[in-house]
């Protein structure tokens, strides 16, 4: 059996490891154009938090993405590797002064250890007018350690990586050995799979030096605050259609602004790095199975891409969906 994953962000490289759990004879190749810091999921801050909108096909199929999701990055906290791959218990705060549904999660209430109302004294943690807040502990996953260690994990385990200049159409593995290809390709999909629905949404981050901040705070008008292993995350933005790739420095100076309104000491953190990331954005997120006509027969593929802000949230969730739908059309191929 001979896999190919095309993408190598998180969401490839996490299906790339689940087919070698759960297809153990099978050969897993991940081809890509990028690695590591040149990918999307680089500039995620990684906290598990999807968002209300998040959606895969149904309500049940989200649901259970959103679950697998967790328990992946939880027993990968309790690793003893766990600090290598950049994955820790972290919590935090959501305040807001408009709307009381703003700071409520119906996908990760029951699913994250604690997610309960602010207290009074809590709504005053922050400089602000808040009226509703809520306190959470949840999971930070830092992929710029994750897909490092993700990339070392898959090679020990025999995979193979080949780094390609471009993939015009799946019909150009059509002579290659794999006998199933699985797409995540994230927002290169919209022209490889001419996916209409597939829009980049902005996003625009700072990261500052200051260790004294312990605790994620989110508030209104997409202002969040994120501790990880190497530094704090400051955000953000979400430019709707746009391919702006460049930093712009009036959502440096916004970002800055409004976060330092929330957590006044970030005014003396230095800078470490700013950058920029388009979200592949997609509603429903598409995990399922295609078959691909080429001049010698079907090619079998499964995408597995389109998950917006929340591919690190996720991808172990629709990792395992897709590998399903690998092992289902292996199967049906006679090659189990």
């Amino acid at each position: 059996m001979n896999v190919c994953v095309v993408g190598a962000g998180v969401v490839g490289l996490t299906t790339a490891l689940e087919l070698q759990s759960e297809l153990r004879n099978a050969n897993v190749t991940v081809l890509a154009d990028r690695f590591d810091q040149d990918t999307c999921s680089d500039v995620a801050a990684g906290l598990f938090r999807p968002g209300t909108s998040f959606s895969g096909p149904t309500e049940e199929i989200t649901r259970k993405w959103i679950s697998d999701a967790y328990s992946y990055w939880d027993e990968l906290r309790k690793k003893e590797y766990s600090v290598k791959a950049g994955v820790c218990q972290l919590s935090g705060y959501i305040f807001s002064s408009r709307d009381p549904a703003i700071v409520r999660n119906h996908y990760i209430e029951k699913v994250v250890p604690v997610y309960r109302p602010a207290t009074e004294p809590e709504l005053r943690l922050c400089p602000g007018e808040w009226k509703y807040g809520s306190f959470f502990t949840t999971i930070l996953a830092e992929c710029r350690l994750y897909q490092p260690w993700a990339t070392e994990r898959f090679l020990e385990n025999g995979g193979q990586i080949v780094k390609v200049a471009s993939l015009n159409s799946f019909r150009e593995l059509q002579g290659s050995k794999y006998d199933v290809v699985v797409n995540c390709t994230g927002l290169g999909a919209k022209r490889l799979c001419s996916d209409h629905k597939l829009v980049p949404i902005r996003g625009q981050i700072t990261k500052v030096r200051a260790p004294w901040v312990k605790t994620a705070f989110y508030a209104d008008f997409d202002t969040y605050v994120i501790p990880g292993f190497e530094g704090v995350t400051l955000g953000g933005c979400r430019n709707y259609d746009s391919y702006n790739t460049d930093v712009c420095r009036h959502d440096t100076a916004a970002i800055r602004e409004r976060c330092e309104a929330l957590l006044p000491s970030l005014k003396s953190a230095p800078v470490l790095r700013e950058a920029v990331g388009l979200r592949p954005h997609r509603d429903p997120v598409r995990v399922e199975i295609e078959l691909v006509a080429t001049s010698n027969g079907a090619l079998r593929v499964v995408h597995n891409y389109g998950h917006g802000g929340y591919g690190v949230t996720t991808a172990p969730g629709t990792a395992k969906y897709a590998v399903q739908l690998v092992y289902d059309a292996l199967k049906s191929n006679s090659k189990l």
